[in-house]
């Protein structure tokens, strides 16, 4: 076990030198990694309420069939069922950037596109984000963002997306892709074109209110008042 886990470290860190030297090669622009379909409802996208307003992103895969690694509440939420055995072997997680990426027109986006959670009032929206860039491309929503520290907020892929495996010459990795494929320059053309429901929602709030009818009393000067004498 311990040498098929370093083998694969190897392989990993091999690829990702090979990349970074064949990205320095004029006009090489495919990427080093491949992707394979996955079955999505093997998956669970959930956000994990993290502090008084975070949210924190993880992705869980059911790997066999029983015992379930998350299941469905009644109020919506999800129950983290992995947390009670000893799921070694059963269930796949996926914490972070190490776990989960990009990948748009098969090929990987730059390091500077992160994956963050957003909290609106339509619930909570998974934006693909560059810090040079104003337009957020939205991946996945859900429409509750309730918190509670032992149930997840489950999120599903907006149309496009879906989940796929890293692969490198035909060996499947464990890192798995948040892919579409569309390029991220189209999918930001879209998402500019749509409108902002949240800045919609401001501007409604802060429309102009119709006048207040005037007073009865107004212009005669101050409102005359019954003084009733205390009475112990």
């Amino acid at each position: 076990m311990r040498r098929t886990y370093l083998r694969r470290l190897l392989l990993i860190g091999t690829a990702v030198m090979l990349a970074a030297s064949s990205s320095a090669l004029p006009g090489r622009t495919r990427s080093l990694f491949d992707s394979k379909p996955l079955k999505q409802d093997q998956f669970a996208i959930l956000a994990r309420a993290v502090g008084r307003d975070g949210w924190k992103l993880l992705v869980l895969e059911q790997i066999k069939a029983r015992p379930l690694c998350w299941k469905d509440q009644a109020d919506g939420l999800v129950e983290p069922s992995l947390n009670s055995f000893d799921f070694t072997g059963i269930c796949s997680r996926y914490l972070d950037s190490n776990g989960y990426s990009l990948r748009t027109a098969g090929e990987d986006t730059k390091k500077s596109v992160r994956l963050r959670l957003r909290q609106g009032r339509n619930g909570l929206e998974l934006h693909a984000l560059d810090p040079n860039r104003n337009t957020a491309v939205v991946v996945a929503t859900a429409k509750q963002a309730r918190r509670n520290k032992n149930a997840f907020v489950k999120l599903n892929l907006e149309p496009g997306w879906q989940l796929e495996r890293r692969a490198y010459q035909g060996r499947t990795l464990s890192h798995v892709y948040f892919s579409n494929s569309e390029s991220l320059n189209q999918l930001r053309a879209k998402a500019s074109k749509r409108p902002n429901r949240s800045v919609r929602m401001s501007t409604v709030a802060q429309a102009p209110r119709a006048p207040r009818p005037p007073s009865a009393y107004a212009g005669k000067g101050p409102i005359p008042l019954e003084v009733i004498p205390f009475r112990p």
